[in-house]
């Protein structure tokens, strides 16, 4: 099973010294953070793709192309990649440079975004926000598996002739996860091609991440990939841990009270009740997400938001290496002493795919 972390890139004054970094400290922070996360034994790093204040991460293939360079181990990826406002083609184009640059050795989710604004300033309409993940992905696995595209659809210019540079990986084109909170129709989406389903569950009750996962699971055995509890499911989650329980709960509740996207809502013991955020000593971690599979079945990938909310980037490090160390190596454990073997222990890797594709070219001669 896979353990990783990712980001949304939030610029956040830290509100118990009044400092705010400025994106350039913003964004070499989390450079730093994935690097460590890749020295520390970390399996994932994925950032978020945003395109307003006050979010950095605007450019994931940028950032990911040099972590290429500087990692070893990380599987590179995105926690959103947006299908709805970028232009297919240049998603086509830009991942499969990626997956060239890293050897394979990355792969990205495809979400709708939840920023209104954004949408007009691509040239779009948030109220289509369905239908254009649904045209655009579409688009985009025909140019990664076909050599000349022609197409007509709904909301880009259409293409004639078209052969998107470069070509993927060794003829095989990257994983795909679908990230969607509440939509079941990107659920039935990812089913229906068979890829990956991401429900990044931090502001959630666990019914709700239940009830979406389990109708992914069903779409993806009636369209034949395989049984419900073979298809490919991460989770999102975040945590702040502390040897001490009480210190961890003194120490964040200010970063909680006080953040953007928590602040002035739920308390903070509400907010840990009803949702996977886990605020305590490292065991306190390891219990809560043990019992993850409970209501989601044997799953592939757990994702940490660890580095938002204003803290410190030595605070965030710190969080990593207690991962690393305290929870991961027992909920890894615990998760695959209990996985039935004909269930994946981890999405498939680009290599798996190549087999895969190199098999089933054998198997039609």
């Amino acid at each position: 099973m896979q353990f990783g972390i990712f980001t949304v890139g939030d610029v956040t004054t830290d509100p118990t010294t009044g400092e705010t970094p400025d994106d350039t400290q913003r964004v070499r922070s989390m450079l730093r953070i994935a690097q460590h996360a890749d020295q520390a034994g970390l399996d994932v790093f994925a950032t978020g793709e945003h395109h307003n204040p006050p979010f950095v991460p605007s450019s994931p293939t940028t950032m990911l192309g040099y972590l290429a360079g500087v990692t070893r181990n990380l599987v590179l990826s995105t926690s959103t990649t947006l299908i709805t406002t970028n232009d297919p083609v240049k998603i086509a184009e830009d991942y499969a440079m990626l997956q060239v640059i890293s050897d394979g050795r990355m792969d990205l989710m495809m979400g709708r975004g939840n920023t209104g604004p954004v949408y007009p300033w691509f040239g779009y309409d948030i109220r289509q926000g369905i239908p254009l993940a649904i045209e655009h992905y579409a688009l985009l696995r025909r140019l990664w598996e076909e050599e000349v595209v022609d197409w007509e659809g709904r909301f880009r210019t259409p293409l004639q002739g078209f052969t998107s540079t470069p070509r993927p990986l060794d003829g095989v084109p990257p994983f795909v996860w679908h990230g969607s909170i509440r939509s079941p129709e990107i659920a039935e989406q990812a089913a229906y091609y068979g890829d990956g389903f991401f429900h990044n569950n931090i502001f959630w009750p666990m019914s709700h991440t239940k009830r979406m996962v389990e109708y992914y699971r069903q779409r993806y055995e009636h369209y034949g990939h395989g049984r419900a509890d073979q298809a490919i499911v991460g989770l999102g989650g975040q945590v702040f841990m502390r040897r001490n329980s009480q210190d961890a709960w003194n120490e964040f509740r200010p970063y909680f009270d006080n953040a953007p996207v928590y602040g002035h809502g739920p308390t903070m013991e509400d907010f840990t009740t009803t949702t996977p955020l886990t605020v305590g000593s490292p065991q306190q971690v390891v219990d809560r997400y043990a019992s993850m599979r409970e209501h989601v079945g044997d799953y592939q990938r757990q994702l940490f938001l660890i580095d938002h909310a204003g803290l410190p980037l030595k605070t965030v490090l710190e969080q990593i290496d207690m991962l690393a160390e305290d929870v991961v190596p027992v909920l890894r454990e615990e998760m695959e002493a209990k996985r039935p073997a004909h269930v994946p222990a981890d999405p498939p890797s680009h290599a798996e795919r190549v087999a895969r594709a190199r098999a089933e070219k054998e198997e039609v001669r």
